[in-house]
């Protein structure tokens, strides 16, 4: 039950964290995700950038090596980072 939630908060959470632009990252830990749940989110959140950098491509009609690079750091950017920087 407690993993049921967690993936269905993680979900919620990553649906939302996208639509405000904020990195997967910064979302887990203004939600003070720990854990499971932190883990799950991130999967998700990681795997719905990578879906919309792939629609944003096909948008934009890149070709070749055009399309890893523009990929590649929309979902580096989407991701945000691990640590903070000080």
């Amino acid at each position: 039950m407690l993993k049921q939630f967690a993936l269905a908060l993680s979900m919620t959470v990553a649906s939302a964290a996208m639509a405000q632009d904020t990195s997967c990252y910064a979302a887990a830990t203004e939600k003070k995700l720990r854990g499971v749940a932190k883990n799950e989110f991130l999967a998700k959140c990681k795997k719905d950038a990578r879906a919309a950098c792939e629609a944003a491509s096909r948008e934009k009609k890149l070709s070749g090596a055009d399309v890893a690079s523009f990929e590649s750091k929309c979902v580096r950017d989407a991701v945000g980072e691990s640590k903070p920087t000080s």
